[in-house]
């Protein structure tokens, strides 16, 4: 986008010039320090420029690199520049000469003006997140809500701790207050092994699992111990048969681990308060103060561990025997850990441990299993965590799934916007995309093509209520299959399931619904909506460009947004709507367009290509040729 204000209708932003790191821009996406990358820039050739040249900075400080005009034809011009890769992260961004004065290219847009080094594109020599990512569609289930290898519908059988709160499969979850943590389904593994038909029916090939390790707790985010799985979700047992009834048919499982802290009645943190003279008293932060030690959030039941103990980051990472490496191996064999408050992770007052640990992670991972993936949880600008060779990719909450909630939420709304003290906001199309921008614009691209986009999780209010409508919901799992990045779908909202919250919305899988039985109870499910989920994960997997394609904005408007997605061999064009809207002409020329998706015809010409009006919310896709 460039620096001019948004008019009343589209705003068309194919005549700015255009980068990304995908494969179109970048030979190299993933180079060795000292390799010299040819990095391309696409000019519209209305831009009249006398010269272009790549600002790269080096040991600190920027030079120039000159720009050679490899090609051109009536509609654009294609330039290229040599860039040293001289330290591990290299950043650069475009400068061209122009009649009126020189513009910057970086990854935020266009800009008629000098601006801060944040937003530069930037080559990395760390190794991205594993291939496999490129294909992946991930499929989140909390273990006590998704199926009961039992079947039944009353309260959960067998002996069940003290602190449960047993309810019926049908139950309404606790949304807040007593009992939201204790409330128990009784959802186990070998309930999930038996509906994995449901995970490929839908499309989706990799499992992500919140904790299973034995806890106080519905969530398990308060672990007692590393040691074992809760016998409650069927012991080491049920993990081992879950994951090999997986790989067998050829999909993938990513566990849950609490890095940052324990539970309060964990093994560890019993002797460490039983005797301040263990090897384990050293793994907590002790205070003065009630409770007498330190906890995430200061909540008591989640003590927080302290990384300058040596002995912890042996016993939780680096060790033979580690917590980290022991479930990576058979016969669990998980293939990858996505880390929970992974930013909170060693960080306290003045100990800031997380890249080393992240790092610690990852090489262990990767000396275990060379495709294990490391997936961090962190709500918010994440961008100084995700280019230092620690995690592999975070869940996206800031550059995807917040902005697209402040552009779908109903009209109206008044959920609260993720943990902040105010509703969520009602935004147009252009808010929605320079935020997207903004956020995407601080890390490498080798982050964001394999960054964890999330419509919601178990932590959020549920899409289908914030969106309030189905037609909503498709335009929200529109962006997410086609957008780059790893589509990550929350088990539930492929049936249209509501929540207020991230407890509320921790609804037991409607399965007597799903299954069609007479009379069914539980919570409504809509198989319209699970019917649009698998066409558009279809979709995906039928276009490479929607799975490794750049990413250039096409248009904004208040109420639709437009993006191609490109490669080598494949052009793909996205136009979404929230509402009903007039269209645009692009200037995008093209010989034809097959449409993907939602059966719009796309007027083309030599010269440009017209969107139709829509009458309401919408996905339109369309392969131009």
């Amino acid at each position: 986008m460039t620096d001019r204000p948004v008019a009343h209708g589209p705003v068309v932003l194919l005549d700015a010039p255009h980068h990304d790191g995908a494969e179109l821009y970048v030979d190299r996406a993933t180079p060795r320090l000292g390799d010299v990358v040819p990095v391309r820039v696409r000019v519209p050739a209305s831009r009249g420029e006398r010269g272009v040249h790549v600002r790269v900075v080096r040991d600190g400080e920027p030079r120039f690199v000159p720009a050679r005009l490899e090609r051109a034809d009536a509609h654009e011009r294609w330039y290229v520049a040599d860039v040293v890769v001289h330290n591990p992260v290299t950043q650069y961004r475009f400068l061209l000469d122009e009649p009126d004065g020189y513009r910057w290219l970086d990854g935020r847009g266009l800009h008629a003006r000098d601006v801060t080094d944040g937003s530069d594109f930037r080559l990395t020599v760390h190794a991205p997140a594993p291939r496999w990512l490129d294909d992946a569609v991930v499929y989140q289930v909390f273990p006590d809500r998704f199926a009961r290898s039992s079947g039944h519908d009353g309260p959960p059988a067998g002996p069940l701790p003290d602190w449960a709160l047993p309810a019926d499969w049908s139950d309404e979850p606790i949304g807040s207050g007593p009992g939201v943590a204790q409330q128990l389904f009784g959802g186990d593994l070998p309930g999930i092994e038996s509906r994995l038909d449901h995970l490929q029916r839908l499309g989706v090939d990799t499992l992500y699992l919140t904790p299973v390790f034995p806890a106080r707790s519905n969530h398990r985010y308060d672990a007692t111990s590393f040691a074992h799985v809760d016998p409650l979700l069927g012991g080491d047992a049920a993990l081992a048969s879950l994951s090999g009834a997986l790989h067998a048919r050829g999909m993938r499982v990513v566990g849950d681990l609490t890095t940052n802290h324990t539970g309060a009645g964990h093994e560890w943190f019993t002797r460490a308060r039983a005797d301040r003279t263990s090897p384990e008293a050293a793994f907590y932060y002790w205070t003065d103060e009630h409770p007498g030690y330190v906890g995430w959030l200061e909540h008591a039941s989640l003590p927080k561990l302290n990384y300058s103990a040596a002995g912890l980051a042996e016993r939780m990472i680096t060790g033979e025997g580690s917590v980290t490496a022991r479930w990576l191996r058979p016969p669990f064999d998980l293939d990858g850990w996505r880390i929970d408050v992974a930013n909170m992770t060693g960080r306290y007052r003045d100990d800031d441990h997380t890249h080393a640990v992240a790092r610690a992670l990852r090489a262990t991972m990767s000396d275990l299993n060379p495709d294990a993936v490391l997936v961090s949880e962190h709500f918010h600008d994440a961008a100084d965590d995700l280019d230092v060779g620690g995690w592999h990719v975070n869940m996206n909450y800031s550059a995807f799934t917040r902005p697209l909630w402040t552009w779908l939420v109903a009209p109206g709304s008044t959920l609260p916007f993720m943990g902040m003290p105010v509703s969520v906001p009602r935004a147009g199309g252009a808010a929605m995309v320079a935020t997207m921008r903004d956020f995407d614009s601080t890390v490498p691209w080798s982050v964001t093509r394999h960054q964890w986009n999330l419509l919601g999780s178990h932590d959020t209010a549920r899409i289908r209520t914030v969106t309030g409508s189905r037609e909503r919901v498709e335009v929200a799992a529109g962006f997410l299959l086609t957008y780059p990045g790893t589509p990550v779908i929350w088990a539930g909202d492929e049936g249209g399931l509501t929540g207020t919250n991230g407890e509320h919305g921790r609804v037991p899988m409607p399965w007597a619904r799903i299954d069609g039985e007479p009379g069914a109870s539980g919570a409504a499910w809509d198989a319209a909506t699970f019917d649009v989920y698998r066409s558009l994960i279809a979709l995906r997997r039928s276009c490479r460009a929607l799975r490794e394609g750049g990413l250039r904005w096409a248009f904004v408007d208040r109420d639709a947004v437009g993006y191609l997605r490109e490669t080598h061999d494949e052009r793909v064009l996205v136009v979404l709507a929230r509402d009903a809207w007039d269209g645009v002409r692009l200037p995008l020329p093209a010989h034809d367009a097959e449409n993907l998706y939602g059966g719009a015809r796309l007027d083309v010409t030599a010269e440009a290509v017209v969107v139709p009006a829509a009458h309401g919310p919408s996905v339109q896709v369309w392969r131009l040729g």
